[in-house]
């Protein structure tokens, strides 16, 4: 009995090390999230070169909290609570990895428009947009690491907003003028958009997956005006 509970014990402080480990990777990617923007906005390149370069820690931290939960795995089999919170981190972890992925898009992006045009009414936008981000992902993160359903949920909310900004923005775009110039910028600024909205959908799937650890069901979050009944895991 006494080596089961130290091996339980062993357990829970691997479980507790990786969880931490999310947090730090969160906070990674959200500074991540506020210095693409800023490189954005200012046309800063030296910014834009940290921002990608930088995404080589958040990758860091992906590997290792991977790695930690292949060991977990290998050395003992969890019971049914416990393997729900693996799996759910196995996801939580891939969805802050391609976060970051979008982050070095948008500083990529750029930098390759530096100099193309620039307009007051879409940087307001893209800055909306990424302190909605930034707001998500300490939501859904605080929501997962709590257990806190009611919190994830409001990310449904939240997301309507990032989106309505991504609306606004592309809207936008489309009454700007046809110089050849402007026309690519603003193609690349679409893609801007599109990948700080998507970084907003990958908090809503950290939310998703707060329900299910809560509750043992997955299902996926929608608007309350349209609602889906969970499916049973």
């Amino acid at each position: 009995m006494a080596t089961v509970r130290r091996m339980r014990t062993s357990f829970q402080e691997e479980l507790d090390r990786l969880e931490s480990l999310l947090r730090e990777e969160s906070e990674a990617v959200r500074r991540s999230i506020q210095g693409a923007v800023k490189a954005l906005e200012a046309e800063d390149v030296e910014l834009a070169d940290e921002v990608i370069a930088f995404d080589d820690e958040i990758d860091r931290y992906y590997l290792q909290i991977e790695d930690g939960i292949q060991v977990l795995l290998a050395r003992q089999t969890p019971v049914a609570s416990d393997l729900r919170l693996v799996l759910a981190m196995i996801h939580v972890n891939l969805h802050l990895e391609r976060m970051a992925d979008y982050c070095v898009t948008v500083a990529k992006l750029a930098k390759l428009s530096f100099g193309l045009g620039s307009d007051e009414t879409l940087l307001d936008g893209f800055r909306e947009m990424g302190l909605r981000a930034e707001e998500m992902l300490i939501v859904a993160v605080d929501s997962f690491v709590a257990r806190d359903l009611e919190g994830a949920q409001r990310l449904v909310e939240l997301d309507e907003l990032i989106d309505r900004a991504n609306r606004r923005v592309t809207g936008h775009l489309l009454e700007l003028g046809a110089e050849p110039a402007l026309r690519e910028w603003g193609l690349r600024m679409i893609l801007v958009s599109r990948a700080l909205e998507r970084i907003g959908d990958h908090t809503v799937d950290i939310g998703e997956q707060t329900a299910y650890l809560v509750t043992g069901e997955f299902r996926e979050f929608t608007d309350a005006s349209h609602p889906v009944e969970p499916q049973q895991l």
